[in-house]
């Protein structure tokens, strides 16, 4: 009986080049991410202050982001690193009735700006993430959030950063390639989760001589 064929790795066969090529589209943006290293902490320094004071992550997106907010609260709440502090972190996704009743009532846009008024308080952190510029429902329930004196935190992807009034931190994926935007993304919110980290333990950082 003869054997399969089996590719020889050291002959590349001919989606070889496809790899590369696929490869090569995700370094520039993760390079950008790593030259805007001082507002990734920036972003980081300030949801650290706001979990040492108190305050809780709400997260949110629609579509396959509405996953990422998933991921990111679950990241806070139950880190996968054995040892590491659980953070106080909701996923506003994750509640079919409450959107859909939302969404039926008033509409997509309203669906995370209704949750954050009724579940946000000034000390909490809001993260909004979309995988170009900012939707609707995100823009508006960053904007609820702002409203609140919440931190507030915008995930984006594209050529251009997303600026508005509402949003205290935007860290952009540089790509126009969603699926780079979401591989950017998780990167960006494991950096967030691990930079909080790093912040609450230097002793005076968060506040005058005190580690939470």
């Amino acid at each position: 009986m003869s054997r399969p064929a089996t590719a020889n790795p050291a002959r590349p066969g001919p989606g070889a080049s496809t790899v590369t090529e696929i490869i090569s589209r995700r370094e520039a943006p993760i390079r950008d991410l790593a030259d805007h290293a001082g507002e990734v902490a920036a972003a980081c320094h300030a949801m650290a202050v706001r979990f040492h004071r108190g305050g809780k992550l709400l997260v949110f997106g629609t579509g396959t982001e509405s996953t990422d907010a998933l991921h990111v609260a679950v990241e806070f709440v139950h880190p996968v690193i054995v040892g590491m502090r659980a953070l106080p972190a909701v996923s506003l996704t994750t509640d079919v009735a409450t959107l859909t009743g939302l969404a039926e009532r008033e509409g997509m846009p309203g669906i995370f700006a209704h949750q954050i008024r009724v579940l946000g308080e000034p000390s909490d952190i809001a993260i909004g993430i979309c995988a170009d510029d900012l939707s609707e429902s995100v823009l508006a329930g960053l904007t609820a959030a702002h409203d609140m004196s919440m931190l507030t935190i915008a995930l984006a992807g594209g050529d251009d950063p997303v600026t508005h009034p509402a949003v205290d931190h935007v860290i952009t994926a540089g790509s126009r390639d969603p699926r780079v935007v979401k591989e950017v993304h998780v990167t960006t919110y494991h950096l967030l989760w691990e930079l909080v980290h790093v912040f609450f333990s230097q002793p005076g950082v968060l506040s005058p001589g005190a580690v939470a």
